[in-house]
């Protein structure tokens, strides 16, 4: 016989390290992480088992805790840890969830050895908005799917990218106002989707560039609205219309990329082959574009924001960081010279941490299943937590402190776990863009720390918003000035 959930959570509880570290908000705030429903459980366990019901609680009626999870992400993240342990369930957008956090918790999810977690779990959020691309394909679908991707992420591919980027980036960040307040999210989010035009379209800024960009933002934002139907003007409306956009765009610009192979990401695609032969449809490679523009500009948006972020909260690595790029001359950096900037890949690994730009990844359950002894039926959507594992005490020292070092060869606290750190996710899904996101957010940092310099207040911090992905409330506001006149004086 089951045990009842009080005792399963008490004996959670002694498990799970206290998170005293997490800062207290106050007022409403305060209130509204504290209030908890009853404990109640997902499902009775099959009779003979030994498995334990998933605890948990749905919340409000209707949109259960999907308000709390929007609008305070972590926190509401770590005190439901706090609370039920690594496997615990909750309302959500009308459905109900089980929350997996914790290395171990997500090592059975990600590593899925009995084919029991079905990328399913992203079609509740996204699929309309980005059917079909690559992170929503299950097993041998995907990795065939994966084979050819490949093709268009080698190293010789990901060097020429990284030469088409350089110009870019140079020429939107010459242009950033100095001495004044400076929203710097919006700026690197224009920055990334001008990236993304060039380097996966070969189309210049402009004003083409511009309503493909306003598409993206729609796609994505949509997956998380609350009424999740077309009413004019909502969310979801504005996303369906974004996806019409981008699947006319990639349908009339196909067959010229079919015909006149190119350098960028569109061609490759266009044009890549697995082993035997295979290469995407006409309709794969619209599906796969749309996800992955999505992808590539949104991620590397937040993790070049939190990098600034906590350069500017900690200027002795950002004084660190840009003599390594002072050393490599005024010359655009190719592949080689972005990847010998060590400095940056410590701070870009611990903001990566501190800020998971995915934090959230989703799976659905195709057969009755445990984790860690708890009884999971199929059809039940799940969310493995990287924002969760990133912070837990057995894993990491000190983890609420800015500390690049617990990545250096001395200490690889990410090491402490195959599941400690994963921006990336992880097992056959593990993003497949990941080396071309950090060439990107360094070549960002490093025209960045050539041109300017930047600090923040001792007493700011920044308020994250997980309406969709992590988004500072406030834009991050920065007063940039001249990393040339820092240097003289």
């Amino acid at each position: 016989m089951a045990r009842p959930l009080t005792a399963v959570t008490d004996a959670v509880r002694e498990r799970v390290p206290p998170l005293t570290a997490l800062p207290l908000p106050r007022g409403i705030d305060q209130r509204l992480l504290a209030s908890n429903g009853t404990i109640t459980p997902l499902a009775e366990p099959p009779a003979g088992s030994g498995l334990q019901p998933v605890p948990g609680d749905f919340g409000a009626p209707m949109v259960g805790h999907s308000l709390r999870l929007m609008r305070y992400g972590f926190d509401f993240g770590m005190r439901r840890y706090e609370r039920y342990g690594p496997v615990s369930w909750m309302g959500v957008l009308g459905t109900r969830m089980v929350a997996l956090a914790g290395p171990e918790a997500t090592q059975v999810a990600l590593v899925n050895r009995d084919k029991v977690f079905s990328q399913e779990g992203w079609h509740f959020f996204i699929d309309r908005f980005f059917h079909r691309g690559l992170m929503l394909l299950d097993f041998g679908e995907h990795l065939a799917h994966r084979r050819i991707m490949q093709q268009a992420f080698t190293r010789d591919r990901l060097a020429t990218y990284a030469d088409q980027m350089a110009p870019v980036l140079r020429q939107g960040i010459a242009g950033w106002p100095q001495d004044k307040r400076f929203r710097l999210y919006w700026a690197l989010k224009q920055l990334t989707l001008d990236v993304a035009g060039r380097v996966f379209t070969g189309m210049p800024p402009g004003a083409k560039a511009d309503a493909l960009n306003r598409a993206f933002v729609d796609t994505v934002r949509a997956g998380t609205a609350v009424i999740r139907r077309p009413v004019p003007g909502g969310r979801w409306s504005a996303g369906l219309n974004g996806r019409k956009v981008l699947e006319s765009f990639f349908a009339e610009n196909l067959p010229a990329k079919r015909t006149r192979p190119g350098d960028d990401l569109f061609s490759a695609l266009c044009h890549a082959t697995d082993d035997d032969g295979e290469r995407f449809s006409d309709e794969d490679i619209i599906n796969h574009m749309i996800f992955l523009m999505m992808a590539a500009h949104d991620t590397s948006t937040i993790t070049a924001t939190a990098a600034a972020y906590y350069l500017g909260k900690h200027p002795e690595w950002q004084e660190r960081a840009r003599a390594e790029s002072r050393e490599l001359g005024d010359e655009p950096p190719d592949l080689a010279a972005l990847e010998s900037l060590t400095t940056l890949d410590l701070v870009i690994k611990e903001s990566l941490r501190m800020v998971a730009p995915v934090p959230s990844l989703l799976r659905k359950t195709v057969a009755d299943t445990s984790v860690l002894g708890h009884y999971i039926p199929e059809g039940t959507l799940v969310g493995v937590s990287p924002m969760i594992n990133h912070f837990v005490p057995e894993c990491w020292t000190d983890p609420f402190r800015f500390d690049p070092e617990r990545f250096a060869p001395h200490r690889m606290e990410d090491r402490s776990h195959r599941f400690a750190w994963i921006p990336f996710g992880g097992g056959a899904h593990k993003c497949i863009g990941m080396h071309f996101g950090t060439i990107e957010v360094k070549a960002i940092l490093h025209e960045m720390l050539k041109r300017y310099a930047w600090s923040l207040p001792a007493d700011y911090h920044v308020h994250w918003d997980y309406v969709a992905l992590p988004v500072p409330v406030d834009g991050l506001p920065v007063r940039l000035r001249s990393a040339t006149a820092t240097r003289t004086t």
